[in-house]
Formats: C-alpha cells, structure tokens, sequence
C-alpha cells in the first residue's frame, strides 16, 4: 500500500535522537512522520534517570539554543538539579539532573503529538526505499510505504538487538520490547557497513526493602540553575540520591560466578562502552580496588523503583541478587527488574558527512546509537542536526555544520565521521581541546547567531541575547578603563578584604583577575560601579580572569581554520599522489575528508602524508591555473 499522504521527512525511531529530529523538522515547517516501534515508549529513558552530567550538559544546552526539547523537558520533570565540577574552573562546569522518568517520557509524548506537521504512527520499518542513489520513501513490516524526500534514521538499540541475562538470551530492542529485524540488512543493501556494538543496564531495586539509613544522601544544589535558557520561575524538588559501596565479598562473589556472565563466557564478542564498564569489568580490571561507587537514584516521584547506577551487570538473576545483597544498606534488597546487556547493530560513522548525511545515499540521514554513540544526550545532538539538515536538504540549502571550535556537538559528529569509533561513543570535555571557549555558561552567545539565521530561535530570544552580550562587552570595557590610586585609603580598604595593596595606578580589570576577587568585592570598592544580573557578573569575571587563556585559544582556532579552509575536491584521485602509504591512501579513499584540517585528524594519516597531499593540491591548482 502507497500511503495516500506524501511527506518530506519520515523519522525511524521515537528515542532521544528521534524526537529531536522530528519535532525541528516539523518546526521548520517540513511535514514529518515519526514511525516507531510503540509509541508508548517515546522519549523513553532506557537506561539512567538523569539528563547531563560531564560534558554531556554542554550538549543539552546546545540543543536548546537549536530549537531542540531535551532541556525544557527536564526542567519540567527533574528530581535534583546540580552543577558538577563546580569548585574547577568554567571549562568542565557541567549541569545534571535526575529525571522523573515516566513524567519525562509522557511530557515528551505531549509535545510532539501537538507539535504542527508532525504525524506519529506504530510500526516496524524494514526498508529504505532509494532510486537513483536517492532516497524515496520507506516500508513497513505490513506492507505500507511512506512516500518521502528523506529519512533519518535513530533506532538506537533495536537494529538485531539482543538482549543477556546470565546464559540466557533473547531478541529485543530493549528489554521486553521487540527488536528491528530486516533495517539493518537493508541499510547494507545500500552499500552501508555494518558493525556490532554492545551496552548495558543495571538492576532496578524495590526502595521499601532498601536500608536507607546505612548510606549517604547526595542532594542537588540548594540554588538549582535550569538547563534551558527559555525556562522562568524555576522551581524543581531536590529530591536525594544514596551513595553507596561495593566491598570485598562482593567482589568474591561476582569472581567466583565469571562462567555464568556472557561477556565472559564468549557469548558476547562486540565490545562495550569502555567509561560505563559492567561491574564485572570494574572487578576483574581494577582487582587492587577494595570497592565501588553505587549511586542509587529514583526513577520517579511517586515509585519504590530505583535505579543502581554503577552495577551494569549481565550476569545471572541469581548472581545479582547475592552480589547487591552482600553491599551495606542492601542486604534485604529486592530486585524489580535485572540489569542486562543487550548488544545491536550499528553502521560505522565514518561513512556519514558532517550534516549526518550518508555519502552513499542522497536524503538519508542518520543520528544516536546507529552511529556508534552511548547517551541520551549525544543521541539528542545528533538528532537535532540530522532533523536541521534533514529540512534543508529539502528546501536546498547549505547544511548546518557545527565546527569544532564553535560546539561541542560540532566535536561529537567531527570526531564520529573522521575517527569513527569501535567501542560506544561518550563526550567527554578532554574531547574539546577548545573546551575554554565552549563553555554551558555561554552557549547562548555561540550559538544565538546560527540559530537565528535558520529561524531555530524567535527575533525576541535573539534580540534578548545580543543585548546581554553587549552588556557583557560594555561592563569588561568600562572595567578595563576604571582606574584606582594608590591612596592610603584605598590600600586600607584592599587590606580589610585580604588582598594585597596597590603600588600604581591600577584598573579595576587586573584586580578582578585576583583569585580572591569577585564582580562583587569591586563593589565594596566602588560602590558606584553599577548593578548586574547574576549572568552577566558571571560573563564579566570569566572573560577578564580567564583572558590570557582564551587568547591562547583564539590563537589555535587561526591555525585550526587555515586548514579546514583548504578543501579537498570531492572527487580527488588519491592514487595519484606519489609517496604515500598503502594504508594511509586506503583510509583517504575510503573516508574521502572535506578538507586538510579533516585529514590531520584522521587516525593514522601522518605529518608526511598530509605534506604530500598539500604539495600534490598545490601543483594540481597551478595546472589548472595554466591552463586556463
């Protein structure tokens, strides 16, 4: 059956990734479909109930400022709200929230069954249909093909997925939901490799059999910061999480029961995320470790379900309840559900454009686990820019593509289609090597410009950001251009706040720079100096104390560009530059970088190569130019 009703976007998947590419495909005015397995399990958290934490809040926010829902979902539904890393400095601030999980996924189900353009139907995708090299429409597991000019694809786990418990095994896309069986086999159809990765999922503990007493509560901040910069009378519970700890019978136990866990019993091959390894990896690998850290958190609100963070198992039910029952706090524990492992096909990134559109096919995009990540967060990232990308395909228009010195997610999807990735996918800020530049603080002013130019923000918003980035740059001007004396007075006042005293004409930027002093000392110094918002004070300190660094970095962002300014043409014929490599030809071939910057990046391209290809770009350009 040839659905009556064209679309422009169909959208496979209804996870993280999902739901950001259809909701801004159909806010770009695009008519979207979203189909998925159940649409009961939209927006569904599948694994922790948090959004952010390290770096990942970076990605939040920046799907915020491109028009994405992730961020004032959780401001709706969170537990706790905390910055992490906050006695650092600004680059690796990062915002977590735990999330009420079910009031989470039914507040993302309301958004996008009243979002305009945007359909929703059940069912189980298992081609993509292309003609020409171009992608046309999809069909289903009944028969019905959905007629449209491009796809983007977020199947997160469920392409084959497998799920282990023990020795026991079972087809699913996640625990107790069914799997994608032919999608996969029709991506390869379409030329795509495709890989195999594994992940995992901790047990789900009964709260009324846990001794809450014996551990420690961690809280949220007591001046909890929302994660969208649309959000106005914040006001969230701070509800606890318990830490707890593993000891050495623990340890013994899951020891003595390895045979019974498939990542060691070989029933399992395809490797894991290496920063959220199971317990069983943590004991076998950190053996000189005495114990490990439990988070234990709610799920939701109104539950006695919470979530073990930190005991990714796949070991048998059994073994799991003997395990959790030898940790303090736990030892008449219940289990709700068993943690497991579940693994699943992926395509290799590194067969993807930087719009996350496949080089082979015209029109199908791809975003989250599909291409090697773990996360809600990096899913979400990728699924804003495919649904971005998705529309101005259609509307044939240049992509948006994020750089490294401009995004966070702009380092995700760099580093997934130049490195492409053989173990799950996590960002981390050590990532960014601009991460001074790419704070949470100040993704606004990064990236209000972009947004607005693709109508992703309203003139409003737009016109609210660059006025607080011209007070910020008025407030740092008139700091570096207020100057004090050396006056007796004015020393004395410096010593009863416990900083050092002046010797010369001084301005008021190079006393902020001190570590003891704030916006807010230069107050008491001069009462006149004028009042700011919370934000705008924060800006001010972290651009005049943090100045020499980024200067630094502005540095590096030249070079960074003269390179990423020399492109590659498309079809550049790499057999013909004398001097390289087998190895290093094959992974250019194959790759085929957009331009210089991209090849340095590459794994294993050499100093040498990239000279040669330079050197080989160069005489071509002047044959070009004589001969014309």
């Amino acid at each position: 059956m040839f659905y009556p009703k064209r679309y422009d976007v169909v959208v496979i998947g209804g996870g993280h990734a999902g739901c950001e590419a259809s909701l801004i495909a159909a806010r770009m005015g695009m008519k979207t479909l979203l189909i998925t397995i159940n649409l009961d399990s939209i927006g569904a958290m599948s694994c922790n109930p948090a959004i952010g934490g390290l770096a990942k809040g970076h990605l939040v926010k920046e799907v915020d400022m491109l028009g994405g829902e992730m961020a004032r979902n959780i401001d709706e539904t969170g537990l706790q709200f905390k910055i992490l890393n906050k006695s650092k400095g600004p680059a690796v601030w990062s915002s977590r929230a735990q999330a009420d999980m079910p009031a989470y996924r039914l507040r993302m189900k309301h958004i996008m069954e009243h979002q305009d353009n945007l359909d929703m139907k059940q069912a189980t995708v298992d081609e993509i249909l292309e003609e020409n090299g171009k992608v046309v429409g999809v069909k289903t597991n009944i028969g019905n093909e959905y007629l449209c000019s491009a796809v983007v694809v977020t199947t997160g786990t469920f392409m084959k997925g497998k799920v282990f418990i023990g020795l026991n095994e079972y087809s699913a896309g996640r625990a107790w939901e069914p799997p994608s069986i032919k999608l996969s086999d029709s991506l390869r159809s379409l030329g795509l490799r495709i890989g195999r990765l594994k992940t995992g999922t901790t047990p789900r503990l009964d709260a009324r059999t846990i001794n809450f007493n014996a551990l420690e509560p961690q809280f949220g901040d007591e001046n909890p910061a929302p994660f969208s910069f649309k959000t106005e009378n914040f006001n969230r519970p701070n509800i606890p999480c318990y830490l707890a700890y593993t000891n050495e019978k623990t340890h013994n136990i899951i020891l003595s029961n390895l045979d019974q866990s498939p990542l060691y019993s070989g029933m399992v091959s395809s490797l894991g995320p290496r920063y959220c390894p199971s317990i069983e990896d943590k004991v076998v690998r950190f053996y000189d470790k005495p114990r490990h850290q439990i988070f234990l958190e709610p799920q939701d609100e109104g539950s006695t379900e919470i979530y073990a963070d930190g005991l990714h198992t796949s070991l048998g039910y059994e073994v799991q309840l003997a395990f959790l029952r030898s940790i303090k706090g736990l030892e008449d524990v219940e289990i709700m559900r068993p943690g497991y492992a579940i693994d699943y096909d992926f395509v290799d990134p590194t067969q993807l454009k930087h719009s996350l559109e496949t080089k082979k096919i015209h029109g199908l995009f791809l975003a989250g686990q599909i291409n090697g990540t773990s996360g809600y967060e990096e899913a979400a990232a990728q699924g804003i820019i495919a649904g971005i990308n998705a529309a101005l395909y259609i509307q044939d228009r240049d992509p948006l593509i994020l750089r490294r010195d401009e995004a966070y997610t702009g380092v995700l999807i760099d580093d997934l289609v130049t490195k492409g990735t053989k173990e799950p996918y996590r960002m981390f800020t050590s990532r960014a090597e601009y991460r001074l530049l790419l704070r949470e603080d100040n993704t606004q002013l990064r990236l209000a410009k972009k947004a607005y130019d693709l109508s992703l923000i309203d003139k409003t918003d737009f016109e609210r950001i660059e006025e607080t980035e011209q007070k910020i740059e008025e407030s740092v001007y008139k700091l570096k251009n207020t100057f004090v004396f050396p006056t007796a007075a004015f020393n004395q006042k410096l010593k009863e706040l416990g900083t050092e005293i002046i010797k010369t004409k001084t301005d008021l930027a190079k006393l902020l720079r001190r570590v003891e002093i704030q916006y807010d000392t230069l107050k008491k110094l001069i009462p006149d100096l004028g009042e700011l918002n919370s934000f705008i004070k924060q800006e001010v300190e972290i651009q005049i104390k943090y100045e020499g660094y980024f200067k630094l970095q502005y540095q590096q962002i030249e070079k960074f560009r003269k390179y990423e300014s020399l492109i590659i043409p498309k079809n550049f014929d790499y057999n013909k530059v004398g001097g390289l490599s087998n190895e290093v030809r094959g992974k250019l071939m194959d790759i085929r970088p957009e331009s210089i910057g991209q090849a340095m990046r590459m794994p294993g391209v050499t100093p040498a190569a990239v000279s040669l290809l330079l050197i080989y770009m160069k005489r071509d350009e002047r044959k070009i130019k004589s001969s014309a």
